[in-house]
């Protein structure tokens, strides 16, 4: 026969089979949960490079490449066309002024030299000449002048004789007309002879200053051949170092080709050159820093040349101190330009997990784990760059290095 079951032990029945669900339950989740951390994706802190968060001044700059330069670099070139005879001192001499470098075939100005003060003597000669003819001729004119005047005063008495006797009867009006006429003559011829004194002066003094005027020209021409002359022993034209020489010892030359450069190792500058799609964002006056064995020169752009070779922008570049110990002619240095400033940003160290987005995710360390955090970059410098964040601040330690590997996970354990 059945019998009823105590309802009392029916609820403890159900009270013990829902403990053992929510036990077999707590067990499932917690090996789940040992699984997942047996699971979860581990590297080595020692595969990584890390740099710490920092505030402070930040420029944005563009890495261009330069060499250094002279600030001062004299180029002697070649009088004339002639060869090289002798080379006194070669490449990397220094040398102070006046020192002599190399010696130019002289043999063809010497003989044009004494050709053309022959020709000046010759001028200066027929000056002398000319004058003398000059003061002759001039001469023959005054005297001239002076018989006619004797001739015109004559004419004069024999006119007043004629009108005396012509009032007395002693002679007719034709012979006082004829006179007067004479004397009209006279007159006339005078003042032509005047005349032709006056031209004869002035054009005669013009024919004068010509032929002077010849012979100057003459001599300053042979007073640059002297000079080209002297220009054949090629010197140094103030202290500095030979940074090239012509070495070609008989080798023809045209007048005006180079033969000598002198620098002056004093002082230097730098001549830069970047892409030319940043063209648009370099200025004369903007500020450059340059990295020299650890140490920051700053300088500033003073030119800018205006072609665009092989893609790419050339200028100059001044330097605060262009007296630094470390420049050498020649040498390869990076430089950045200067062309954006903030006082007090959130910056961190360059590195290869900064690609050039404007958006990214870094690994901030959060104990033992690198947390995947999205930030916005602002500008960048060769050594920092800027975050525009209000998840991390000062101090937070990130990855620099490549974490493209991780880039799908929300954190890493790190051993």
């Amino acid at each position: 026969m059945d019998r009823n079951i105590d309802e009392k032990k029916i609820q403890q029945q159900r009270r013990k089979n829902w403990g053992r669900i929510a036990l077999v339950i707590l067990v499932l989740l917690a090996g789940l949960w040992g699984f997942r951390a047996l699971l979860k994706p581990s590297a080595r802190v020692t595969d990584f490079r890390f740099a710490n968060i920092e505030r402070g001044a930040l420029e944005s700059t563009i890495t261009a490449s330069g060499r250094v330069i002279p600030s001062f670099e004299q180029q002697i070139n070649a009088p004339i066309a002639t060869d090289i005879t002798k080379i006194h001192l070669r490449t990397g001499t220094e040398v102070k002024p006046g020192d002599l470098i190399l010696e130019l075939n002289r043999s063809f100005i010497e003989l044009d030299v004494a050709a053309r003060r022959s020709r000046l003597d010759l001028r200066r000669n027929s000056i002398d000449l000319l004058q003398l003819e000059l003061d002759r001729d001039l001469q023959e004119l005054e005297y001239n002048d002076q018989i006619k005047g004797l001739q015109v005063a004559a004419a004069k008495a024999q006119l007043a004789d004629a009108r005396r006797l012509e009032k007395i009867g002693g002679a007719t009006a034709e012979e006082a007309e004829e006179a007067a006429t004479q004397l009209e003559i006279l007159q006339l011829e005078k003042a032509k002879l005047e005349n032709e004194l006056n031209y004869r002066r002035k054009s005669l003094a013009g024919r004068r200053r010509e032929v002077v005027l010849e012979a100057n020209i003459e001599e300053q021409e042979l007073q640059e051949m002297v000079n080209k002359m002297a220009l054949t022993e090629v010197r140094a034209p103030g202290p500095g170092v030979i940074t090239w020489v012509n070495e070609n010892i008989g080798e023809q030359v045209p007048e005006g080709n180079p033969l000598v450069r002198v620098a002056d190792l004093r002082s230097f500058q730098i001549e830069g050159s970047c892409s030319d799609r940043y063209a648009d964002r370099i200025a004369v006056g903007q500020p450059v820093r340059v990295r020299l064995n650890g140490e920051q020169i700053n300088g500033q752009i003073i030119n800018i040349l205006p072609a665009v070779a092989n893609n790419t922008v050339e200028f100059v570049v001044s330097l605060e101190t262009p007296d630094h110990p470390q420049l050498r002619p020649n040498m390869r240095l990076e430089i950045y330009i200067v062309t954006d400033y903030k006082g007090d940003v959130l910056k961190v160290r360059q590195g290869p997990v900064f690609k050039g987005g404007l958006r990214q995710p870094v690994f901030v360390m959060r104990g033992d784990e690198a947390v995947k955090v999205e930030v916005r970059t602002g500008i960048s410098s060769g050594e920092y760059i800027e975050l525009l964040t209000d998840e991390l601040k000062t101090g937070d330690r990130i990855i620099i290095s490549d974490t493209h590997d991780f880039e799908h996970l929300n954190s890493v354990k790190l051993e």
